[in-house]
């Protein structure tokens, strides 16, 4: 089969609404993707949490509606947002490392020995990165597709997981988090297309153009 017949494995569109090739372009893939935590506990190396992911959930908003009663209608206007919460499994490692971490974060959130809670926001709250990746590995480094960047996170819910002798998956740690804002940044550009430059101080990570 000639390969400019695969050009019409696709949905046909006008000339004049598409590209001049019409071929399907390259989804991204749901398993090519990393999750990162700055500030994250108390311990300065945080890879192995990013090691251990077995699935993560990516942003969802939404906004309150605004309904305006006028003459023989309504209007409909976008009131304030909501970022809702996303969730990241992980494998809960013979080393204990998953969860010393994530103890060091919920002792940062409340000391349960002393039930003492934190001053403010920022000693205990951390950055959440996810980007997603085009599948280079080892020499070839992996290519970054999307990164979505969520910012004043804390752990609202732990879930340490179910054990059963029947069972032969791994024992997991399920982190749920809420986060005050999120940035979609695309390739390797940031917010108005500026080129992204970070900035990891103690209180988490910031973008500068």
């Amino acid at each position: 089969m000639a390969i400019s017949t695969l050009l019409n494995l696709t949905v046909p569109l006008a000339n004049d609404a598409s590209a001049s090739s019409q071929g399907l372009l390259m989804p991204k893939l749901q398993y090519r993707f990393r999750v990162s935590l700055e500030n994250f506990g108390v311990s300065k190396e945080t890879q192995e949490l990013t090691k251990q992911v077995i699935d993560a959930s990516r942003p969802t908003l939404q906004f309150d509606p605004i309904v305006l009663d006028v003459y023989n209608s309504k209007v409909h206007l976008a009131g304030k947002h909501t970022w809702n919460t996303v969730n990241i499994t992980l494998r809960d490692d013979v080393n204990g490392s998953v969860q010393k971490m994530v103890g060091e974060q919920l002792q940062k959130q409340f000391d349960f020995f002393e039930q003492s809670s934190a001053a403010s926001g920022i000693d205990y709250k951390f950055v959440e990165r996810i980007e997603i990746l085009d599948g280079g590995n080892g020499t070839n480094t992996p290519g970054i597709l999307e990164t979505w960047e969520l910012y004043g996170c804390f752990l609202t819910n732990v879930e340490y997981g179910s054990l059963a002798y029947a069972n032969n998956d791994a024992a997991t740690v399920t982190l749920t988090i809420q986060y005050d804002n999120a940035v979609q940044l695309g390739v390797g550009v940031g917010i108005n297309g500026t080129k992204q430059k970070r900035v990891t101080g103690a209180a988490g990570t910031t973008s500068t153009g």
